[in-house]
This record gives C-alpha cells, structure tokens and sequence, in this order.
C-alpha cells in the first residue's frame, strides 16, 4: 500500500486514531518499522498524545522512556490532535475518557524535549464558550513557549453529523459546528496570539472546502496543509 502511495509522490504517513483494547506499545512500534522497511525517507507523522500515553503505559514505561524508542524506529512528529478543548470543564463533557489538559500538554512537553515535533489542533463549534477558547491558545502558547516545537495550529471546526454526543443529544446545547464567521475569527484569533511563537496557521481544507480556505488566507492561515492520498 505505501509503496503505491510513494510512488504517487507521497511525502508523509499520518496515522491516528482511537484507543483499541489490543493494541499495546509494541503495536504502535511495529507500525514505525513496518512503515520503515518500506520507505527509510517518508516522513512518518504518528499517534496522538493519547495514543502515546496509552502505548507506553501498556509497556510499564513513562511517556518520556517510550517516545525515544519511538523516535529510534523511525517516527517523526506527532499529530497535536486529541486537544479538542483544553480546558477540563469541556473534556469532561465531551471527551471524559481522554486525556485532561495536563496530560496532553505533558505529552507534547516530552516529545519535543526528545527532538520530536508535533502540530498543535483545536475543535471549535459543539460545547465551548469563547473563554474556553481563550484558555486553550493561551495553553498551547504557554507550551510553546516552554518547549518551542509546534510547528503549526490547525482549527478544526466540528463536523455534528455523525459525532455521537450530537446524533444522540447527549449533552444540552450542542451545537452543529461553527457558523462561517467562526471560523473566520478563530483563524484569524490564532494569528494574534501565535505571533513570533508558531510560524504556521494550517486550514482544514477539507472541512472548510475550497472557497473558504482561499478566503482563510485572508485571515490569518498560510498552510493549506498536503494532498491526501488515501489508501
């Protein structure tokens, strides 16, 4: 399969995903070297923070003990997704089964104390308050100034159509995502903030489709992100 992609011109693998019950840190592992024995180049942009914190606990190792075996098999950076909202009011709500906020931010800490990059995510429009929203760009500001190794923010906006907690209104006040202004302020908000400490403000152009992402170039993005090869 990825051989078929490299040859499309395929520059990176990204994978991620959710916590399956038999899955363990040597699973994660075997995914890095397996990808390796194809390709020694491709840029290989691996696992959550939650799906690190999970390898490694399987293994009896501390997030800072497993991400260099990671790093030794042939990962690259991580995905800053599992962020959702940092503010723990909000996880509670939406995500209780992940992460809190100090966990993911810990994560983020020790991969980039090892040398691993990563992006740094936000999901918009189903519960948060604007004052959430504050609290979780200063969050990601305060990590990198700490640490330095986002290289970019990518909004997300929420996608209800299929999300459970809003099929099944499991929680008061869901919302269907966030209007087309929103979209536009939270843009244009991370570019204030992330002055001179992210370079990069990347637009889902896959949510947002083409017109949209366009005019995000306006109002704070300049990273489209990469074609996506499925397999």
């Amino acid at each position: 399969m990825y051989k078929r992609q490299i040859r499309r011109g395929a520059t990176e693998v990204c994978l991620q995903g959710g916590i399956h019950p038999k899955f363990d840190g040597n699973y994660y592992l075997d995914v890095i070297k397996a990808i390796r024995k194809v390709s020694l180049d491709i840029h290989i942009h691996a696992f959550s923070p939650l799906e690190i914190f999970q390898g490694a606990q399987t293994l009896g190792l501390t997030v800072e003990e497993y991400l260099p075996i990671l790093k030794e098999a042939g990962l690259n950076s991580l995905p800053g997704t599992a962020a959702e909202i940092l503010h723990d009011d909000v996880r509670d709500i939406i995500c209780p089964d992940k992460l809190n906020t100090a966990e993911w931010l810990s994560v983020m800490d020790a991969a980039h104390s090892c040398g691993l990059k990563s992006t740094a995510t936000i999901m918009f429009g189903h519960v948060e308050t604007y004052d959430h929203i504050a609290e979780h760009l200063i969050n990601i500001k305060n990590q990198q100034i700490k640490s330095g190794g986002f290289t970019e923010f990518v909004p997300l906006n929420f996608v209800h159509s299929e999300a459970p907690m809003y099929k099944h209104q499991l929680h008061e006040g869901i919302q269907q995502g966030g209007s087309g202004n929103d979209v536009l302020l939270t843009h244009a908000i991370a570019r204030i903030m992330f002055n001179n400490t992210i370079d990069n403000i990347q637009m889902s152009w896959v949510k947002e489709g083409q017109k949209m992402s366009q005019l995000l170039l306006m109002w704070g993005a300049n990273d489209f992100g990469g074609t996506i090869l499925v397999p």
